[in-house]
């Protein structure tokens, strides 16, 4: 999703979860567009799983996701107005993979399953939940623990080396931009969703049947 010069979303939960309850497990990532790039269009572009690429390397220890930028030679298919790199990396226990990276980029690599080591000559040892923030260079090593596997966000970009104002949804570059988009949400200007009242109004019942039945699995 491209925000540009603004519109209304919105995320709900599945018939599914909303009758039967469960987790839902993802992960919201924000990507900065220049001050020139602020007032694009705005732009939506739904992926299902079955278009994002995913590469193995030639040993079948390793597979990639690319959700964004290029890996093993496959470019993600996700167009980004930012040039970025997002991909998510699945090592089996004890396998190594180094991911090139342009030198101009700045980046994280985020543990979500496993343990492991991220460098090389001076590793660094990572588990489940924990972020090591990428170092000069032009390539990134990671390595998953002898008894288990490791998944790993790999995520980057060029840095902007601009302002940055946020408050709430919006992402500007000024204060007088955040108040602007305040005012075009609060106009209408932005769009509305039909039947968002209702749909919020059948999920909080569906989270207070949840809760009284037992099954509710928790605030985040």
């Amino acid at each position: 999703m491209t925000a540009g010069s603004g519109f209304v979303h919105s995320e709900m939960p599945s018939e599914d979860i909303m009758k039967n309850g469960g987790k839902v497990e993802g992960f919201q990532l924000w990507v900065n567009l220049r001050a020139d790039d602020k007032m694009i269009r705005p732009r939506y572009q739904d992926t299902p799983p079955e278009k994002i690429p995913v590469k193995t390397t030639a040993d079948g220890k390793v597979k990639v996701k690319v959700i964004a930028g290029k890996s093993l030679g496959t470019n993600a298919e996700i167009e980004t107005r930012t040039p970025i790199m997002y991909l998510d990396i699945h090592l089996k226990e004890g396998a190594s993979f180094t991911q090139s990276v342009p030198k101009e980029y700045k980046g994280i690599l985020y543990v979500w399953r496993g343990s492991g080591y991220l460098g090389e000559g001076t590793e660094k040892n990572v588990k489940m939940g924990q972020m090591g923030v990428m170092g000069e260079g032009d390539s990134v090593t990671m390595t998953a623990a002898d008894d288990e596997e490791m998944r790993v966000l790999l995520i980057a970009g060029e840095p902007l080396n601009e302002n940055v104002v946020r408050s709430g949804p919006f992402v500007m570059n000024t204060w007088a931009e955040i108040q602007k988009a305040y005012s075009d949400y609060q106009s209408g200007t932005l769009g509305q969703i039909e039947g968002a009242e209702e749909r919020y109004a059948a999920t909080e019942a569906a989270k207070k049947r949840q809760k009284e039945s037992g099954r509710w699995q928790g605030d985040l």
